[in-house]
């Protein structure tokens, strides 16, 4: 409503500064934090676990189409960058868990019975984060 109202009064959608947005990051930010990202650590047994959840996704009954290697990668990334904004120089199974639907959930495909029955890329998910067992 406000953005529909905002653009009926005329309001220059490209004018940050009348929007009262105001710079907290810049483009050095953004490179130094995503060069920070790169020196967290990731052991052997979260990229195992990564793998095994991805390898669910594709042999899950309740799927047309599972993540693709990149969308592993992609969750891999995320997760270092959710250690790094947490202070931390190091990936824990909590952090990939916590990541896997906004990291996930657009790449797959549910099966569209699984959808009629109310399934969705959040439900299915979290019963395959349920079943895969977190590195010790």
């Amino acid at each position: 409503r406000d953005v529909l109202r905002m653009h009926d009064r005329g309001v220059d959608p490209h004018d940050l500064d009348a929007l009262g947005v105001r710079v907290v990051a810049g483009a050095d930010d953004v490179a130094a934090g995503n060069e920070a990202i790169n020196e967290v650590r990731v052991t052997d047994e979260i990229v195992g676990y990564i793998m095994a959840l991805a390898d669910e996704t594709r042999t899950s009954p309740s799927l047309v189409l599972g993540v693709s290697p990149r969308g592993s990668a992609m969750l891999l990334r995320t997760s270092k960058a959710a250690a790094w904004l947490a202070g931390r120089d190091f990936v824990t199974p909590d952090d990939v868990k916590a990541l896997l639907g906004p990291t996930w959930g657009h790449r797959l495909i549910l099966r569209p019975e699984v959808e009629l029955e109310g399934g969705t890329s959040d439900s299915i998910l979290a019963g395959l984060a349920d079943r895969i067992p977190v590195p010790g």
